[in-house]
């Protein structure tokens, strides 16, 4: 299988695909001395900075338990998401007034997403045990680069037909007091 490198090119590539709240990256990956991040993503609203932690496509994200009758996370999930708690507490504790020498990049109670294995051809089962399992958690979410291109595509989708409407469509502007909110 490629180098997570690969990944890492896409996801810098198409931040986007991650939502619509965010729209670019930071360059800066270095949070500390020894913690460097695979992304960091400033949001849209505030501008605070949130984590992804990307692992390869060929890793397992969750197993059945036979013997229990359950979905768990896998070995290599398991360590992503501690490996991604750690980042939070140092991002938190580092950028909670900006980096040292960024001070622009600001982190306060960041959020992290773990891209991780595939789930093309999963069946509903499997799919519903990854959401209950990432209900679960706090301030990470697991997803699978099958679900990320799929919400990428979703978002060019939709952005799509704001397109063609706003084709048809004059804009409304307003001035001043007349913002209907």
């Amino acid at each position: 299988m490629a180098d997570e490198q690969i990944y890492q090119e896409w996801c810098e590539q198409h931040t986007w695909a991650f939502g619509n709240a965010y729209v670019m990256r930071d360059k800066v990956r270095n949070i500390s001395a020894g913690d460097r991040l695979d992304l960091l993503l400033p949001t849209v609203i505030a501008g605070y900075r949130d984590i992804v932690e990307l692992k390869r496509p060929d890793m397992k994200v969750i197993l059945w338990d036979e013997v229990h009758g359950n979905w768990y996370w896998s070995r290599e999930t398991t360590r992503a998401i501690g490996q991604s708690h750690r980042y939070l507490d140092v991002l938190h504790e580092e950028a909670g007034k900006g980096l040292r020498d960024h001070p622009e990049i600001v982190a306060y109670h960041p959020r992290a997403t773990v891209v991780i294995g595939r789930s093309k051809g999963w069946e509903q089962e499997r799919l519903r045990a990854l959401h209950g399992l990432n209900r679960r958690l706090s301030g990470i979410t697991v997803m699978t680069y099958d679900q990320l291109l799929a919400q990428g595509e979703r978002l060019v989708e939709v952005l799509g037909a704001e397109v063609d409407r706003a084709d048809e469509e004059p804009l409304e502007t307003w001035e001043g007091d007349d913002i209907p909110f």
